[in-house]
C-alpha cells in the first residue's frame, strides 16, 4: 500500500532535509523483495529503505505507478518515486517521463526531475548520447551543468559490484561514485531487488545530494530492473 502524501509546510521539510544531508557522505539504498512479484512475475511497486552510513534508515522510498504502465512499459516506464522521512513526510519527489529507451535514438533519451520539498525542483539527470558508455549529466534548478556521471560499458552485475563515477564537468576528477552492490547469486537470480551505495564529498550542496539519489534510482531502472524473466539492458551498453 503506498503511503499518502501528508501536507506539511515547506520550511519544516527544507529543515529535515538539510539536517540529514549536511551530515552525510554516503548513502545506502535496500529495495525490498515483493513476494508477490517473486512468485508471479507480476510487476508491483517498487520499494525502497535508505539509509546512512551507520545502516540507519533515514527515508522510506516508494513508486507510484499504476499496474497497467508497471507491467505494459516495464523498466523503461514512467513514474512518480515519492520519498517519506522518519516522521511520515514526504520530503523529496523523483519525477521520471516516458522517453525512448535505446541509446541508438540521441533525441529523447532518459531524464529525472528531482524535487525538494514537492512541487520544487532542485535538480535534474540527464542522460547524455554516447555509443559505448552510460553518461549522465547533473543539473542544478536552473538546468545549469554542475556534475558528470560515467558508468563501464559492460553494466552487469554478475559476481561484483557496478559503479558508476561521479566526476567534475571536465571529467578529470572523480568526486564520487554510485554503485550497484552484488546480492548473492540466489537473489540475483529469482528477484529484482536491488542494493547501491552512494558516496559523495561531504561539503556537497544538500541539493546536489538530493539529486545524487535521483540518479541512482534511474540507473536501478534503466540497468537493474527486470520484468518478470526479461532483464533490462544487463550486457553491453
Amino acid at each position: 500500500m503506498l503511503l499518502t502524501r501528508k501536507q506539511t509546510c515547506p520550511l519544516g521539510i527544507l529543515l529535515s532535509i538539510h539536517q540529514q544531508h549536511s551530515k552525510i557522505d554516503q548513502i545506502l539504498i535496500h529495495q525490498q523483495i515483493e513476494l508477490l512479484e517473486v512468485l508471479t512475475g507480476f510487476e508491483t511497486n517498487n520499494k525502497y529503505e535508505i539509509k546512512n552510513s551507520f545502516g540507519q534508515r533515514v527515508y522510506f522510498a516508494a513508486e507510484d505507478t499504476d499496474c497497467c504502465t508497471r507491467n505494459c512499459c516495464g523498466p523503461s516506464r514512467p513514474f512518480t518515486l515519492r520519498i517519506i522521512d522518519n516522521m511520515g513526510r514526504e520530503v523529496i519527489t523523483l519525477e521520471r517521463p516516458l522517453r525512448c529507451n535505446s541509446c541508438c535514438c540521441p533525441c529523447c533519451l532518459q531524464e529525472i526531475e528531482i524535487q525538494a520539498p514537492p512541487g520544487v525542483p532542485v535538480g535534474y539527470v540527464i542522460q547524455t548520447w554516447h555509443p559505448c558508455l552510460p553518461k549522465f549529466t547533473i543539473q542544478n534548478e536552473k538546468r545549469e551543468d554542475v556534475l558528470k556521471i560515467s558508468g563501464p560499458c559492460v553494466v552487469c552485475s554478475c559476481c561484483g559490484d557496478v559503479d558508476f563515477e561521479i566526476k567534475s564537468l571536465d571529467e578529470q576528477c572523480v568526486v564520487g561514485k554510485i554503485s550497484k552492490h552484488w546480492t548473492g547469486i540466489l537473489r540475483e537470480a529469482f528477484t529484482d531487488a536491488d542494493n547501491f551505495g552512494i558516496q559523495f564529498p561531504l561539503d556537497l550542496d544538500v541539493k546536489m545530494k538530493a539529486v545524487m539519489i535521483g540518479a541512482c534510482f534511474l540507473i536501478d531502472f534503466m540497468f537493474f530492473e527486470s520484468t518478470g524473466s526479461q532483464e533490462q539492458k544487463s550486457g553491453v551498453w
